[in-house]
């Protein structure tokens, strides 16, 4: 199901002039000593930060064809704990073979109220530090001294850079609301770029126009808003920067002399990636697959054998340096030396491996979730930032991702199902549409005992599959300490002998032990407990009270099961078996079971809740309301035990 953006492309004309007031774009407003007062938002009362002025510049200089990047902050800080966001800042410097941007003009001051004076501490340069990102990219950092609740943050700094194909997105919608935000972007005539604006929220002051700028004839664009609440996020959506108002360019193409296009049709994408050397250069080494084949490919039956064998075959032999991008870095040869390399090695090798085996095999260029939705309506590769391979069998596409261990065919991280790829073939580049049809179940298991003193121990294992499998496995790489401390923070439980790993099938399953002695409540000679001990659904996760704005999205189908086995002791009795229920929508699209039977000394309690797509219109938010609701009425009946 189609996640609907509003996406509109600007060209000069397509908005007018604001008739109101003259509004001064890349005109600051000057500091004011009584900001320093302000206890809280007008916007938001709540809001731990408040952006006072915001100003976004792009400027190509006509003469040299770089790229001005100007950008200045000022924030009011009302609860420095909750707006660690802005208390540090980060500022990407991007090197690509001999081209470099270079950072200039540089200001940031932290400004406190003292006596009733404004005194501005001001951001050494001393302070700052570097670390290199990858490759391609430095960050310079720096920190905010003498921050406190009521200091105002204000930094501006400009960079120059030779890409001018690279004008950086805008969030216009932020977190934190905003008095004043503005976009400018001023470009030479004889270049042209698609501007595309996403997203609801109107400026309220517009320019889009050509005028006489900087010796030269531009084209300039500028947008301005005032009082901008914070961004409402809604759970259930994966990247919500997707349905923010942002502002980005692209460059389409420049006529200096003779016109040369940079964004126009798939096709023409397609084929400069061809031409690239980090690319189809890479694509065309064709004697290294063969070199490297496995032994026993040729002599397999089906195609669907063939290319399972050569996927297992390199996704046991390469590691993913977590390097993403759609070129090549070091390059095949050097990934076939050190086993390790990006994206882009690990899967065009693979395409390589594929095809040298007879097979129909391409790359399979995307935009990963955090990276947001490609730009269908301008087409530009600037927005990629992954590469998978993709093969057909049966004139049916099928997805590999071999950067990831637990992958399987079809089955790949969540974070790369995004709703579209580029299929970059030899002949012709193709839009296609992904949908993760496969489910990622997660299975929970609790075996139970009653002891002699009125507490429960037993153990309990979390064990998930497919994409959600990959997910979990990234959290505990990422902090395993931390993955494994949120059992105890979750379910407020004393886990002990937490094991967490990778099974056989590519399964993440944590198993551990419990104990507990306030499972129980004892009225009499009666004991009283809920047999799903502590998986039940103590509330609806779909309790948002205002009407749904954006579709849900899972990201994949879902099968859940809990079941808990809870042993009985000798001489006890139910009282009373809780009610069973089942419940499914119209369309089987959603459907819940909650179901309870006696063996012996035993009780089993198995509640199973089914989604059958990865994401549902914003429509289905009442439906699955209603039925997380039930879920949660059923899943905290008790029992009563008595004794004989």
């Amino acid at each position: 199901m189609k996640k609907i953006i509003v996406l509109l492309l600007c060209s000069a004309g397509t908005i007018l002039v604001n008739a109101q007031k003259k509004y001064e774009f890349l005109n600051p407003p000057k500091f004011n000593d009584a900001d320093l007062s302000k206890t809280k938002s007008l916007l938001d009362e709540n809001a731990p930060a408040e952006i006072l002025y915001k100003s976004a510049y792009f400027m190509i200089d006509n003469n040299t064809g770089n790229l001005h990047k100007k950008y200045f902050y000022r924030v009011k800080i009302y609860d420095k704990d909750k707006a660690e966001d802005w208390l540090n800042l980060e500022i990407p410097i991007y090197n690509i073979g001999s081209n470099r941007e270079s950072l200039g003009k540089f200001k940031a001051f932290t400004y406190n109220l003292e006596n009733g004076n404004s005194v501005p501490i001001k951001v050494e340069k001393s302070s700052q530090y570097k670390s290199k990102e990858n490759k391609y990219v430095t960050l310079t950092k720096f920190a905010f001294p003498g921050v406190k609740n009521g200091s105002i943050l204000e930094y501006q700094y400009e960079i120059v850079s030779p890409f001018r194909f690279m004008i950086p997105e805008v969030l216009i919608e932020s977190d934190t609301p905003s008095l004043n935000t503005e976009y400018v972007f001023d470009t030479p005539i004889n270049m042209s770029y698609n501007v595309n604006y996403t997203g609801g929220i109107t400026p309220k002051y517009r320019e889009m126009e050509e005028r006489y700028l900087y010796g030269a004839q531009y084209r300039t664009y500028r947008f301005a808003y005032e009082n901008l609440k914070g961004f409402k996020t809604e759970k259930f959506v994966r990247n919500d920067r997707n349905f923010r108002t942002k502002i980005s360019a692209e460059l389409n193409s420049t006529n200096f002399g003779e016109l040369k296009l940079y964004s126009s049709s798939w096709d023409q994408i397609g084929k400069r990636l061809y031409e690239s050397e980090d690319f189809g250069g890479e694509l065309k080494r064709t004697k290294l697959a063969k070199e490297n084949m496995p032994a026993g490919i040729s002599e397999m039956k089906t195609d669907l054998e063939k290319a399972n064998a050569i996927f297992s075959y390199v996704q046991k032999t390469f590691t993913w340096n977590k390097d993403k991008g759609i070129y090549t870095e070091d390059g095949i040869r050097k990934l076939l030396e050190t086993k390790v390399g990006n994206a882009a090695e690990i899967s065009l090798f693979l395409v390589m491996m594929l095809r040298e085996a007879g097979l129909k095999a391409d790359p399979l260029v995307i935009s990963t979730v955090e990276n947001g939705l490609i730009n269908l309506v301008s087409p530009n590769i600037s927005n990629m930032n992954f590469v998978l391979a993709a093969i057909s069998i049966d004139d049916q596409l099928h997805i590999y991702d071999a950067t990831s261990k637990q992958s399987s065919l079809d089955e790949i991280p969540l974070k790369n199902w995004n709703q579209y790829g580029i299929l970059v073939t030899k002949d012709k580049t193709l839009l296609i549409q992904m949908a993760n049809v496969k489910s990622s179940n997660t299975f929970l298991t609790v075996n139970g005992k009653i002891n002699d003193d009125g507490s429960i121990s037993g153990t309990y294992s979390d064990r998930d599959t497919g994409a959600y499998a990959m997910y979990v496995k990234d959290s505990y790489d990422d902090n395993a300490e931390k993955y494994k401390k949120q059992y105890k923070e979750n379910f407020s439980m004393d886990f002990t002998d937490i094991d967490s790993k990778v099974l056989e099938n590519g399964d993440f399953e944590s198993s551990m032990k419990f104990s507990s002695p306030n499972l129980i409540d004892r009225v009499g000679k009666k004991m009283i407990i809920n047999p799903m001990l502590f998986l039940n659904k103590s509330s609806n996760e779909f309790d948002q009270t205002e009407v749904r704005q954006y579709p849900i999205d899972f990201g994949s189908p879902i099968t859940k099961v809990k079941k808990v086995t809870l042993e009985i002791p000798e001489g006890y009795v139910i009282e009373e078996m809780p009610k069973e229920k089942k419940i499914v929508t119209e369309d089987k699209e959603i459907e819940y079971t909650y179901s309870i039977v006696q063996k012996g000394n035993k009780l089993e309690v198995t509640t199973t809740t089914k989604i059958n797509s990865s994401d549902y219109p914003k429509e289905y938010y009442p439906a699955f309301k209603q039925i997380w609701g039930v879920a949660s009425k059923f899943e905290n009946q008790v029992i009563s035990l008595v004794k004989k």
